[in-house]
């Protein structure tokens, strides 16, 4: 939390979008922090993490707006609502402990639980339909690509062969059985599940449209913070930021860019920056979580008289 609202460069009287809102406790420090005067657009695919967080974020009243929607929808969003620019943009991705609490979306294995994972109700595709209806090979393809599973053809097959699978503890059980002799540190179903949510979601995709609309809503000096928590969304992120940041070579300790630019961004974390031991030891989902920094760079004097033309 406090790595967010320093990179995030809250100050009151600024607006900001939470495009993962969820239970609502980045967004309660951002408007904290950006007390008086602060706005936040908070932004979910999940009307119910939305009724957690209204509830949460009711002190603020008129601080604040809550919608629901995708973030793949950032910038119809904000063009929708006349929230641009931007101070800045947050993102907290994946899945959220209130959604891996709640037994009935399916996201865990440890109950016995629907095959959903659907992020949004008003989403057609679940994880019951690509677990009983894919084919072997396109099967072993998203466990492959989204899960970086190593035996994901050997899964595969098992899950074709137990058709039809209906619950959590049934796909975990097959899964288990599939990956014979010692299993690693996480349960050997963790990456199966990571891969059929990612599907169910099309969460890389929305992700690499959200960063482009991201950097397009953002004023001048705005702030980009993204938390990722696998290294498929922590590469995307990585690669966007490097790419947008190309042709600055200023330091990040620098407060702006001198080098004559022609770069959107200007990353202000040189490696993801890490949670701490004692916050690990508070919350253990957090262990694995990535937090990349950015600030949008003005026009250059030669852009700006360039962009007139």
């Amino acid at each position: 939390m406090e790595e967010v609202i320093r990179f995030l460069a809250v100050q009151p009287g600024g607006r900001y979008v939470d495009c993962t809102v969820g239970g609502g406790g980045h967004a309660a420090a951002i408007l904290e922090a950006a007390a008086p005067g602060g706005l936040l657009l908070g932004i979910d695919a999940d009307p119910k993490a939305l009724e957690i967080a209204a509830q949460r974020l009711a002190p603020f009243r008129d601080s604040v707006r809550l919608l629901e929607a995708n973030f793949r929808e950032l910038a119809q969003v904000c063009r929708q609502h006349n929230f641009i620019p931007v101070h800045s943009v947050l993102f907290d991705l994946g899945v959220s402990s209130f959604q891996l609490a709640n037994i009935e979306r399916g996201f865990g294995f440890q109950v016995e639980a629907p095959l959903d994972m659907r992020f949004s109700p008003r989403q057609a595709l679940t994880a019951a339909d690509i677990v009983n209806r894919y084919p072997e090979g396109e099967l072993a393809d998203l466990l492959w690509r989204f899960g970086e599973e190593p035996a994901s053809r050997r899964i595969a097959r098992a899950i074709v062969r137990a058709r039809p699978l209906s619950s959590t503890t049934e796909l975990a059980a097959v899964v288990t059985r599939a990956i014979p002799g010692p299993h690693r540190r996480i349960h050997p179903a963790t990456r199966t599940f990571q891969s059929l949510r990612i599907t169910v979601n099309d969460e890389l995709a929305a992700l690499t449209e959200a960063l482009d609309q991201a950097r397009d809503v953002l004023g001048q000096d705005g702030r980009l913070v993204v938390i990722a928590f696998h290294s498929l969304e922590d590469r995307i992120v990585k690669q966007f930021l490097k790419r947008e940041a190309r042709d600055c070579i200023c330091p990040p300790e620098t407060l702006r860019c001198t080098c004559g630019h022609r770069a959107s961004l200007r990353i202000l974390t040189r490696r993801a920056v890490r949670p701490t031991p004692a916050e690990v030891a508070a919350n253990a989902r957090s262990r694995s979580a990535r937090l990349r920094a950015a600030e949008k760079l003005a026009l250059s004097a030669f852009e700006a008289l360039w962009e007139g033309d």
